[in-house]
């Protein structure tokens, strides 16, 4: 593999693992608004997801399982801890299940890595034979200014893994106008609310929701999230349209409060994503 893929394959990768946390957009036709007996409920069911995006973002650290898939770029898994109290932390096990992007990852000789967040960036460590077009290096470093090295959408990747936390999904379901409770059901035996919105970019109050959603070239959203009895959320389920494709999301949340590390790699053994992309020349 020549340095022109392994620029390639840095960036994909960057925007792969975005996506373990990043909202789902999708296009969807909206039923009507709600009715006048509805509004009361309606006006429960924000109070509610109001308290959970408050309890969410203060309990401050998780375990993580998600499955995401993107068209015939990819499907994946992630499993780790995640922390939000002092910018993003935490470590991931990210595995790629299917398409074009796990084919790739097969042929640098495996399809799983281990991704670093920390506060200023994110690293993501690499097999050996794409080590052995970086130097010897197995580790490489996004950090999130350096992103937007990579076009109109590097700063986007930054911002989405800089709001990579729970508390953000419950969040994106408050802006919707349409937010309803489903109904009570169970989340891997424990009983949780169950919720439910789209979302319409122009509709969104938020800055930087409504930034996220328009370098996203997003009209609307839809966003399920399950609420245990401690106002926390446990599962979200996230849907898209995009052009590479249909996208999807769930992810489950647990064991809040957990005990969160995650070590910067060796320098040594470091590659910068910036340097990466300075680096044009080169045959493919």
């Amino acid at each position: 593999m020549q340095g022109r893929t392994v620029r390639r394959v840095s960036l994909v990768l960057a925007a792969a693992t975005a996506l373990t946390g990043v909202t789902a957009c999708t296009s969807q036709d909206s039923s009507d608004g709600p009715g006048k007996d509805d509004r009361a409920a309606h006006g429960r069911s924000v109070e509610a997801l109001r308290s959970a995006e408050r309890a969410t973002r203060r309990a401050a650290s998780a375990r993580v399982e998600s499955t995401t898939t993107m068209g015939s770029l990819m499907s994946m898994t992630a499993d780790g801890t995640l922390g939000w109290g002092d910018g993003i932390t935490g470590t991931l096990t990210i595995t790629y299940t299917g398409g074009t992007l796990a084919d790739t990852m097969r042929r640098l000789g495996s399809t799983s890595m281990e991704a670093r967040y920390l506060p200023d960036a994110y690293y993501a460590r690499m097999g050996e034979k794409f080590a052995e077009q970086t130097g010897g290096r197995h580790w490489i470093r996004y950090a999130y200014e350096d992103l937007a090295v990579a076009g109109g959408s590097g700063a986007h990747l930054g911002d989405q893994m800089r709001t990579t936390t729970p508390n953000q999904s419950v969040k994106l379901l408050l802006a919707s106008g349409d937010v309803r409770k489903v109904g009570e059901e169970s989340v891997r035996g424990r009983p949780a609310t169950h919720y439910s919105g789209t979302v319409a970019a122009a509709d969104v109050t938020d800055a930087a929701l409504k930034k996220q959603l328009t370098a996203a070239g997003v009209t609307s959203e839809t966003v399920d999230v399950w609420i245990d009895e401690r106002n926390l959320l446990v599962k979200k389920v996230e849907k898209a349209r995009m052009t590479t494709g249909r996208m999807a999301q769930t992810a489950h949340y647990g064991d809040y409060g957990v005990r969160v590390r995650a070590q910067r790699p060796p320098l040594s053994d470091t590659g910068d994503f910036e340097d990466l992309m300075r680096k044009r020349a080169g045959t493919s």
